[in-house]
């Protein structure tokens, strides 16, 4: 199967894919981009349910610097819960009617197209001092088989991937979504990366959910994290971002999700970065 379009990598945070009608949601708008004759890499995340699902197990969710802190146990339910996440889109997808020229989502651990390292103890501030903290059994992407990728692409599939790394000796690793798509965006030479989340980009103030800043260079992201104005959770998501973009990543589009077509207006929904 040829394609003429623009190859996207589609991130999904897990608050975006949690009920069916949002996954639903999600495959409609992938298939929109397909019916413009793109190609499309989507990556999904699934934090809050792996979180609830700790806690149903009697594990205390630890997050250092908006980044999952991960033993063996944790990384057992990670997997347990991104598997069926990634079962429930694939399935939405493929229960589609009309898809765009009958294109098929088709499951793919992370660690079947890319190699992860172990992500060194991370930096932060605790009541004003720097510490240091490892995380754990949590990778990043060193690199990405796009040729493994472009094949599925090739054959009429939609690559559906959950953050599930392996290092070179083999060693499960958890990884953040953001840094699996990211890595990911860099290693097939992407034409865009969309980052979709539960908010409707980055806000100058984060209580106010109109305050989307529209675009941003990289160095103005890293600013707004120094200065705080992105914090949390949201940190990792455009650290990612960021490095995508200095990567040769042209652009990242961090989106909402709850935005039926979020996927057809992307030239006025988000935060544009670029460098």
């Amino acid at each position: 199967m040829n394609y003429s379009g623009k190859l996207y990598v589609v991130k999904v945070g897990g608050n975006v894919v949690r009920a069916e009608k949002d996954i639903l949601r999600v495959c409609r708008g992938i298939n929109k981009l397909l019916q413009k004759d793109a190609r499309v890499i989507l990556v999904h995340g699934g934090g809050p349910l792996i979180s609830e699902e700790m806690k149903k197990r009697g594990l205390e969710p630890v997050m250092i610097a908006g980044v999952r802190y991960t033993d063996k146990k944790a990384l057992a339910v990670a997997e347990e819960v991104l598997r069926e996440i990634n079962s429930r889109i694939v399935n939405g997808f493929n229960s589609m009617e009309n898809k765009a020229a009958s294109v098929s989502a088709v499951t793919v651990p992370g660690y079947e197209c890319t190699l992860c390292v172990k992500k060194q103890a991370l930096k932060f501030y605790r009541e004003g001092k720097a510490v240091e903290a490892d995380p754990g059994l949590v990778g990043e992407v060193s690199d990405t088989d796009s040729a493994y990728l472009l094949n599925l692409i090739g054959k009429g599939l939609v690559p559906v991937i959950y953050p599930i790394g392996k290092d070179p000796s083999g060693v499960r690793l958890n990884v953040n979504a953001d840094t699996m798509a990211s890595g990911i965006a860099v290693g097939t030479r992407c034409s865009e990366m969309l980052a979709v989340t539960d908010v409707p980009g980055i806000l100058a103030d984060v209580s106010d959910p109109g305050s989307v800043i529209k675009s941003v260079t990289t160095e103005e992201a890293m600013e707004l994290i120094r200065n705080g104005t992105v914090s949390g959770g949201m940190i990792p998501k455009v650290e990612s971002c960021i490095r995508a973009v200095e990567a040769g990543v042209p652009a990242v589009r961090m989106i909402s999700g709850k935005d039926m077509g979020y996927l057809k207006t992307l030239s006025s929904n988000g935060t544009l970065i670029t460098r």
